[in-house]
């Protein structure tokens, strides 16, 4: 069974930068894919984006694309999520999902395992 550690969050003034990271222990984390998503008190949980197995492969919903970047480094069994030009709209609790299968994709039903989430909260 694997487990999911997001870390990195905090609270920054609009224009900062966080870089959040996911930690696996458990399932051979470097075999799957990894997303990001995010939700916001009161809403549904949103994309943000994915990561293929081997980091060939990214995409990123339209309100994140050009300031955040998602990598990993499997070695480490982590995933990052670099965000920058924090806008007060980003304000949310940040997870991330382990996909079921090499690369991952925009749905959340993709994802089989999920951390407990890291609150992200931007002032403007």
């Amino acid at each position: 069974q694997v487990q999911l550690a997001e870390s990195g969050g905090g609270l920054v003034q609009a224009g900062d930068s966080l870089r959040l990271s996911c930690t696996a222990s458990g399932r051979f984390f470097s075999n799957y894919g990894v997303g990001w998503f995010r939700q916001a008190q009161g809403k549904e949980r949103e994309f943000v984006a994915f990561i293929r197995w081997n980091g060939v492969r990214t995409s990123y919903a339209a309100s994140v694309k050009d300031r955040f970047t998602i990598s990993r480094d499997n070695a480490k069994n982590t995933v990052f999520l670099q965000m920058n030009s924090l806008q007060a709209e980003d304000t949310a609790v940040y997870y991330c999902g382990l996909s079921s299968t090499l690369d991952g994709g925009p749905s959340p039903r993709v994802y089989d395992s999920w951390g407990q989430g890291t609150q992200v909260i931007v002032s403007s």
